[in-house]
């Protein structure tokens, strides 16, 4: 299906009856809608570029479909049927990444773009390829297909929209616009077998649905349910990268409660299951800063830790606790290595945190020079976001003791609460 949006103002929400042209109704409003002035100029430099020398190229994926329902995109993927080595002689600071799956790299300034050659699932009757070295490039990621096939591929409908910023048409293999219509997350082909091609779907799934406010169809709820124990064979850093974005969600606990009510939860992560089951460590969980910086995994573990020990182990701020004794609970050094795959020193931080916590009262009292070189401790901006959360300051306390966060965290989760 191909949709024609020449007209600056497309927006999902205008889209009523079927999906015919007529009945796009466009509307002046500064709303982000799918329009070139919503997307990076550097982005349509490349796709009209390829096209230029007579290949297909497209903006792809979760940036064409934010901008169809009115949200601002944090990136741009680009697609095109021009392969990685052609890319690289038509486009400059442009480098070739990836082994197992071979895309191009476009740097223009700090912004960085993924240009991927189309895809297709591996036939029986294939070559395996080989790089310049000689050495075989794995099979099932590397071979070149057609924009159909390419979209087959792609995880769910509303993420395989094609836009063509040069005509201005949207192009639908999967029925992504029916789907974004309906707010429905719907998996490309069999939900169970695309799930057990990869467990980690199951999270893509649940994050999606919270992220932009959709819901997942139920033939994909029900094989998420069914199959939840095949999230075990997912690997504990891919697992910490997607904790990482349910953490930055508006609100995680909605989506960590989800997670264990579609029953996965509790097979990678027993004792954060247990815990969502609780109503306390929810209400705690919902109250997520909105100064959090979400570009530092440790302040978003951190959160979640804090809200996991003032619900279960400790929920006076001002009872004395030792660090060392909190990377040894069995249950708080569980969660934290082994469900979440907090690194060493994001465990230490955290619990050092949540010592000093209980020691700022009396530290605002101390001598300057004392306490300046206490306030020089990397948890100590930590340390204070947990006070405020807890309330555990007054005003003369945070009067005193707030001006020492460093100046180049002030914009963070650490500095940024408001008491």
């Amino acid at each position: 299906m191909i949709v024609s949006v020449f007209i600056a103002t497309l927006g999902l929400c205008h889209l009523t009856g079927t999906m015919s042209l007529s009945e796009l109704t466009m509307t002046a409003t500064e709303t982000p809608t799918l329009h070139t002035k919503w997307i990076n100029s550097h982005a349509i430099t490349v796709v009209k570029t390829l096209q230029k020398k007579g290949f297909e190229a497209y903006i792809v994926g979760g940036c064409v479909r934010d901008l169809l329902i009115g949200i601002i995109p944090k990136d741009f993927d680009l697609v095109t049927n021009a392969r990685p080595r052609q890319i690289k002689k038509v486009i400059k600071n442009a480098f070739i990444i990836g082994r197992r799956f071979r895309l191009v790299l476009v740097k223009r300034g700090e912004l960085q773009m993924e240009l991927a050659t189309f895809r297709r699932n591996q036939r029986s009757d294939d070559i395996i390829e080989h790089d310049e070295e000689g050495e075989p490039i794995p099979v099932g990621d590397n071979f070149f297909g057609s924009p159909v096939e390419d979209a087959q591929r792609r995880d769910f409908t509303i993420n395989s929209l094609l836009y063509d910023p040069t005509s201005g048409e949207v192009i639908d293999h999967c029925n992504g616009l029916a789907d974004l219509k309906e707010r429905t997350i719907r998996m490309i082909g069999d939900p169970k077998t695309r799930i057990s091609e990869d467990p980690i779907r199951i999270f893509r799934a649940l994050r999606l649905a919270y992220k932009i406010n959709f819901s997942i169809e139920p033939s994909l709820k029900k094989a998420i349910h069914e199959n939840a124990q095949l999230i075990e064979n997912s690997v504990l850093p891919r697992r910490r990268e997607e904790f990482i974005k349910l953490l930055k969600l508006k609100n995680p606990a909605m989506a960590f409660a989800e997670a264990n009510n579609l029953n996965f939860l509790k097979h990678i992560c027993p004792v954060l299951s247990k815990a969502t089951e609780n109503e306390d460590f929810l209400m705690r969980l919902s109250e997520k800063p909105t100064t959090i910086n979400h570009k530092s995994p440790q302040q978003l573990f951190a959160f979640l830790i804090w809200a996991y020990y003032r619900t279960f182990i400790n929920e006076n701020p001002y009872a004395p606790c030792k660090a060392k004794e909190l990377l040894q609970h069995p249950d708080l050094l569980q969660l934290m290595k082994n469900e979440l795959g907090m690194f060493n020193y994001e465990q230490s931080s955290t619990c050092k945190a949540l010592q000093m916590e209980s020691e700022l009262p009396e530290m605002a009292s101390y001598e300057e020079e004392k306490l300046n070189f206490l306030s020089q401790k990397s948890h100590f901006s930590l340390a204070m976001a947990f006070a405020k959360l807890d309330h555990s300051l007054g005003p003369q306390e945070l009067f005193k003791l707030q001006p020492r966060v460093k100046n180049e965290d002030s914009h963070t989760f650490p500095a940024s609460l408001e008491h």
